[in-house]
């Protein structure tokens, strides 16, 4: 079961970061599809898995924002 949702997650993820690079140039399209799937396993991660929650990683987590943030604005 775990195995064909990531199938399908990954598929499906391909699919849109091609979708993105069709109106983004790759430079910016590859780092925001990296950033939102390593925010998304942080937060899935202390959501659900009990990870521990710092100030230091909610800083780093932001400052990743920031940077996808700023870089699909430049």
């Amino acid at each position: 079961m775990w195995g064909a949702g990531f199938i399908v997650s990954l598929v499906m993820s391909m699919l849109l970061l091609g979708k993105a690079v069709h109106t983004l140039p790759i430079g910016t399209a590859y780092p925001v599809w990296t950033g939102i799937g390593a925010v998304g396993t942080v937060v899935l991660g202390i959501a659900f898995l009990h990870e521990p929650v710092s100030a230091a990683r909610i800083f780093f987590i932001v400052t990743l924002i920031g940077s996808v943030v700023g870089l699909k604005m430049s």
